[in-house]
């Protein structure tokens, strides 16, 4: 069998501009032209949490609001990136990859220059149209760029790199709005992208894969079942569990899902193949994917607000006291990539993500009233060590049983259900918040904080069970050592 490196090798079709015989892009600039768009795309999951008291106080918005300028992003990103991913296979990865660091370069100037809740929802929908063009096709075309000797380390910086853009978001978007304004922190995107996209032309070769039709029924129905379901847990809290609105919005959201299953079974080109979860240790990957996102992101959302609102610190200091906690990731995940050849993606997975499930245990344990900083510190710690630990080695779960032409197929799924997962977590893990009382004061904040963090624990204590049913040790893992 060959190994996940070998499969990556193959994966481009054609070498990078400027690569003749006597001269080769050097791996690190390869690894920053694939990594810095699909930095930018996962830092605005979570780079507005710092500033939503002051967007809040500015656009007058309201804690369902607040939850939409989050999941606007989130679920535009999840329900298209399988789409962008086939139409990559189909017009040219590098092709749409360019195309996607441009819309999201636009739809964060109009995402600055809103003046109203409903205006910064759409344009932050919009960002996320771009960041499904940009997550789901960076990891491919890394690996067409990337010498075989160097595949290892490579997936595991690109992992670290797509933790620490989820992580940084709040101290980041802290420092920023501190600093220059709110709206400042999707300027800050432009210049980024204009960076971005000559070094993707110069660094990332072009390629194709496999050329299918396009499934719009599919993308549609999967689309409108998230949306759905989504929107009845934002709303019911304010509007009641069992109104017609919410329940309706539930019932109609399962329905939908049901005949997305039945549509992708029976067409002979789906948006999301399920014969791919035949392969026990990918379906068990995106039952991690999911689970652990929906109960870390959900509490890095929750979290960030109250370092601001009950201990009293600025956008940028509560950002900052994130680091303990997100500056890990980076550090972690890429020995966490070269580990896995040796010990095996289970022993780091299932380590990994009982550190966070025992993190936000005793994060809620510690939300009572005169909590300091320093006693959360040891947590966030432990946190972001999990995180890096489980970040590279769940990708490399997700295509070690995949053959080359479903790379990009598998790696677009995985990465939907992940953003699935952060905005189910920021609703759910919300709606647990408001359901015990909670309010965007101190007194209100410490009250309801902890059941939401239980919430969050449980749902990672459901990864770490689909972590312990995976293969001790591949055989594509094996191959590699």
């Amino acid at each position: 069998m060959t190994t996940l490196s070998e499969r990556l090798d193959h994966e481009s079709s054609a070498p990078p501009p400027g690569h003749g015989r006597g001269r080769t892009v050097p791996v690190w600039l390869a690894i920053a032209a694939a990594s810095i768009p699909m930095f930018m795309a996962t830092l605005d999951n979570l780079v507005m949490t710092s500033a939503l008291p002051v967007i809040q106080r500015d656009l007058s918005a309201s804690v369902g609001q607040l939850q939409w300028f989050m999941n606007a992003y989130t679920l535009a990103f999840a329900t298209l990136m399988l789409t962008l991913s086939a139409l990559g296979d189909r017009l040219g990865r590098r092709r749409v990859f360019l195309w996607g660091i441009v819309l999201f370069a636009l739809a964060s100037i109009a995402s600055a220059l809103s003046t109203t809740s409903e205006m910064l929802i759409a344009a932050r929908a919009v960002q996320g149209v771009g960041a499904a063009a940009i997550m789901p096709l960076s990891l491919t075309l890394l690996a067409g760029a990337v010498p075989l000797a160097k595949r290892a380390l490579a997936i595991g910086i690109w992992g670290g790199v797509s933790g620490l853009g989820i992580a940084l978001g709040p101290v980041i978007g802290g420092a920023v709005v501190d600093g220059v304004s709110w709206q400042a922190v999707f300027w800050i995107n432009v210049p980024v992208a204009a960076v971005a996209i000559p070094l993707a032309l110069y660094a990332l070769g072009e390629s194709t894969g496999k050329r299918q039709p396009l499934d719009p029924l599919g993308v549609v129905l999967a689309g409108a079942a998230v949306f759905l379901g989504v929107w009845g847990i934002v709303h019911g809290n304010d509007d009641g569990w069992t109104s017609a609105t919410v329940l309706g919005a539930l019932v109609a959201a399962v329905v939908l899902l049901a005949v997305f299953v039945v549509r992708e079974l029976r067409t002979p080109f789906p948006v999301m193949p399920l014969r791919l979860f035949r392969s026990r240790q990918f379906s068990l990957a995106n039952v991690i994917g999911l689970t652990f996102t929906l109960g870390m992101m959900g509490a890095v959302f929750l979290l960030s607000q109250y370092l601001q609102i009950v201990m009293g610190y600025s956008p940028f200091e509560a950002g900052l006291r994130t680091l303990p906690w997100t500056a890990a990731p980076m550090v972690v995940a890429p020995i966490a990539g070269l580990l896995a050849p040796r010990l095996g993606v289970r022993t780091l997975l299932v380590t990994g993500l009982v550190l966070q499930g025992l993190s936000l245990l005793w994060m809620a344990s510690l939300i009572v009233p005169g909590a300091t900083y320093g006693s959360m510190v040891p947590a966030f710690v432990m946190a972001g060590a999990g995180m890096g630990l489980t970040f590279a080695p769940n990708a490399t779960a997700v295509l070690a049983d995949m053959p080359e032409a479903d790379h990009g197929t598998a790696s677009s799924t995985n990465a939907t259900l992940r953003e699935i997962g952060v905005a189910l977590g920021i609703a759910l893990l919300t709606a647990v918040f408001l359901g015990a009382g909670g309010s965007l004061t101190p007194t209100g904040y410490i009250d309801a904080l902890a059941p939401a963090l239980y919430v969050g624990a449980g749902s990672v204590a459901v990864a770490v069970a689909a972590a312990a049913l995976m293969p001790g040790r591949s055989k594509a893992v094996l191959a590699s050592t």
